[in-house]
């Protein structure tokens, strides 16, 4: 089953014509092992140790190979960032050059066309939805999750329900976006999901919808344009954050009660969206980076992500496997709240970050840091 044919939706991919180069189900990991060792190290960016749970997948790719030094650049950073850090580094050999990127879906593409990344298919490979890969390898898909606000209940003592309920007066400088509109996938996203809950699901017309929204939150007095992250939300500077599920979810566990803070899946739509993996094409460590991927997935790096509440991309495959413990997915919000989950086509993604990145200066004017 399909990640679309679980979800009941449809996520269309373009796959770009190009030579493929890479691993199979033959991949020799010994081989490829030495290879990256030899190397000794993986430089990687833009990983938050919160983000999916990506402080535990480092940590056990480090104990699994500790023959490999892991660089972590910039882990605030946006996936308009990462390509440029590609771009920066070209024919840099140092640490500042990133080896792989986990980008929103419409970077990947767009990487590619830059000829910025390298095709390597991983040795599951084959149980990776076909939707959500590039036929030759260049970019494929590794987790999912929905948009979510995360409300300090500690302040907002009656938390949103929905993307309308924000212009309600009692949340007066209450609410921003988990990143910069004009380069962050998941401020782009928090916008076009605005744009959904307002324009009735249109995807075609969501990204002006959602310019919108946003003008008129901010002319209300209810946006906060600053990055909203756990730390602002646990001050009060934005009680009231969108983000994506995984990462309001950790959020919440890191404060441990302190502040109270709900989780909630807006009532007025359920944006799902998918992140992609890829190897740099100017990798200065390509085989250290293969190896990543491999471990990435692997049922055990599958797993380390589920752990961080992210959707893994072969999540079906491994439930139909049965190698999911019980209480991972217990941990999990009920699946309801999953089953009205709208992916987008990379075209509407495309577009939508196209018009968002273009207009968000002149139509809202708020500028996001």
């Amino acid at each position: 089953m399909t990640l679309h044919r679980l979800l009941g939706t449809t996520i269309s991919i373009v796959a770009l014509a190009a030579s493929t180069l890479g691993a199979s189900a033959q991949t020799d990991m010994a081989a490829l092992e030495a290879a990256a060792k030899a190397e000794g190290q993986l430089t990687v960016i833009a990983l938050p140790a919160s983000w999916c749970g990506y402080g535990e997948v480092i940590s056990t790719f480090k104990a699994k190979y500790p023959e490999i030094t892991v660089n972590e650049l910039n882990p605030d950073a946006g996936s308009a960032d990462e390509l440029e850090a590609i771009r920066a580094n070209i024919g840099n050999t140092g640490p500042q050059a990133p080896d792989v990127i986990d980008v929103g879906l419409a970077f990947g593409p767009q990487a590619q066309e830059e000829k910025l990344i390298q095709p390597y298919k991983v040795s599951t490979w084959d149980s990776i939805p076909a939707d959500a890969k590039d036929a030759d390898g260049y970019w494929y898909g590794d987790y999912y999750g929905v948009m979510a606000f995360l409300v300090n209940t500690d302040i907002i003592p009656n938390p949103p329900t929905s993307f309308a309920d924000l212009m309600k007066p009692e949340y007066a400088n209450s609410f921003a976006l988990a990143g910069p509109p004009r380069t962050a996938n998941q401020g782009i996203q928090g916008v076009l999901a605005a744009g959904l809950a307002t324009n009735g699901g249109d995807l075609d017309t969501a990204a002006a919808a959602g310019l919108e929204f946003f003008k008129k939150l901010n002319d209300a007095g209810n946006f906060v344009p600053v990055t909203g992250n756990a730390s602002p939300v646990a001050q009060g500077t934005t009680p009231i954050v969108a983000a994506w599920d995984y990462n309001t979810l950790a959020w919440r566990d890191g404060f441990a009660g302190n502040p109270a803070t709900v989780v909630v899946v807006p009532s007025d739509v359920t944006l799902a969206g998918v992140y992609v993996q890829a190897i740099s094409a100017h990798a200065p460590h390509p085989n250290a980076a293969k190896l990543w991927m491999e471990y990435l997935y692997s049922d055990e790096g599958q797993l380390g992500w589920l752990k961080g509440y992210c959707h893994p991309i072969r999540f079906t495959d491994m439930s139909e496997r049965g190698v999911i413990p019980q209480d991972l997915l217990d941990a999990l919000p009920p699946a309801e709240a999953y089953a009205k989950a709208i992916f987008p086509s990379l075209a509407q993604i495309n577009a939508a970050r196209e018009t968002i990145t273009t207009q968000w200066d002149t139509v809202v004017g708020a500028n996001v840091e």
